[in-house]
């Protein structure tokens, strides 16, 4: 699959990267998606439960946990909290907008993105205490947490308000760039003095939570190219940070890592990525767009391995499980691989849709939604 087909939308522009992808070439054979291989697996996994809740559409759709809890959302307007380990349903509501982006949650308010910029806030039992609207289309799930409901749309305006009441606090304003990409561009919490939110253009910021002011912003990688598809270089997926270190990657860019104090790069790499990444001491793990998985040293950069068996298969943004690197692809299989030298370990086929979120965790339970409206409880043996 071509991604600028999958992933490119104007933001300033009339015709559609889309539109020229579709116009400039035929499909192209180096973008086939790689068959399976066989494998010995060296543990089985198997559905502890699983339960419904609604399709994504066209837009992308992520679970979070909180403590032993997964709030999960569809488009329809479904919002659900979830036992993780049994899968139970604790609440849900049916706010009354069609959704763009998954759940943003801190346990005491559970926030959505609706259509035509909505935001949609529950309380602790699902109701809903306030609703409001940003001047722009929500596809990244709320940052919710600190007193703070933070919401961004896709042309990169943040805007934050007060978690209880829905107070507009502060808004901040990135430059504009002329095409970005279609991916849902998280943010993440710095302790509770800032916001970490990566842009279209390749830049990271750290903002001040109470005044939405820079504490400090640093490029990850820089625009390249003549023309404006080639000159593409959002920052894709969350931002991460472990200790003092804030790690991105951009589409045709960089994958790099920060002293999240004062922005100063620690180390980077050339990288394309489209899903983000994941991170803990010790390594960092990201698809490039090839949906080759590469593994990092988190200390130094230095490459420590790469995977192509999955290529083409529009890798998740993948999830450091212990000794395992978990990612999902776009039928709908759950990949397990080894964290030391990146080999296939197990695999688990859910409903045959796409995976396009990262899976998260329950204790010992690893929590996947996939694009059909499905989420499973996996367990490993």
């Amino acid at each position: 699959m071509n991604l600028l087909k999958r992933f490119a939308v104007p933001v300033a522009c009339a015709m559609t990267v889309l539109a020229m992808a579709a116009c400039s070439s035929t499909k192209d054979p180096r973008r086939d998606p790689v068959p399976l291989t066989e494998f010995k697996p060296v543990f089985t996994v198997d559905q502890a439960w699983k339960t419904s809740i609604s399709g994504a559409g066209r837009y992308f759709f992520s679970p979070v946990v909180v403590g032993d809890d997964v709030y999960a959302a569809g488009s329809n307007g479904t919002v659900e909290k979830i036992d993780g380990k049994t899968g139970n349903k604790v609440w849900s509501t049916k706010v009354h907008s069609d959704l763009t982006s998954g759940v943003g949650s801190d346990g005491t308010y559970t926030a959505v993105g609706a259509e035509k910029g909505g935001v949609d806030v529950l309380d602790a039992n699902g109701k809903l205490i306030w609703k409001t609207t940003v001047p722009g289309e929500i596809v990244s799930p709320p940052l919710v947490g600190n007193g703070y409901v933070v919401v961004r749309t896709i042309d990169g305006q943040i805007s934050a308000f007060n978690a209880s009441t829905g107070e507009l606090r502060w808004q901040y304003h990135n430059r504009a760039v002329p095409l970005n990409l279609r991916v849902s561009a998280g943010m993440a919490f710095a302790g509770q003095a800032a916001v970490l939110a990566g842009f279209p253009g390749g830049s990271l910021s750290a903002i001040n939570l109470k005044t939405g002011d820079d504490y400090w912003q640093a490029p990850v990688s820089f625009p390249k190219g003549v023309t404006e598809v080639e000159r593409i270089n959002d920052v894709t997926g969350a931002p991460t940070l472990v200790g003092a270190e804030a790690c991105a990657v951009t589409f045709q860019g960089r994958i790099s890592c920060f002293d999240a104090n004062n922005g100063q790069p620690v180390w980077e790499q050339p990288f394309s990525g489209v899903s983000g990444l994941a991170a803990d001491r010790t390594s960092v793990v990201a698809p490039d767009d090839w949906s080759v998985l590469q593994a990092f040293d988190a200390t130094t950069g230095k490459p420590l391995w790469k995977n192509d068996t999955l290529k083409n298969r529009n890798l998740s943004t993948p999830y450091l499980l212990g000794p395992d690197v978990v990612v999902g692809d776009y039928k709908g299989f759950v990949h397990f691989l080894s964290r030391d030298d990146g080999k296939l370990l197990a695999r688990f086929k859910t409903d045959g849709s796409a995976i396009t979120a990262a899976p998260v965790a329950v204790g010992n339970t690893l929590i996947v939604q996939t694009h059909d409206g499905h989420l499973y409880g996996l367990v490993s043996h």
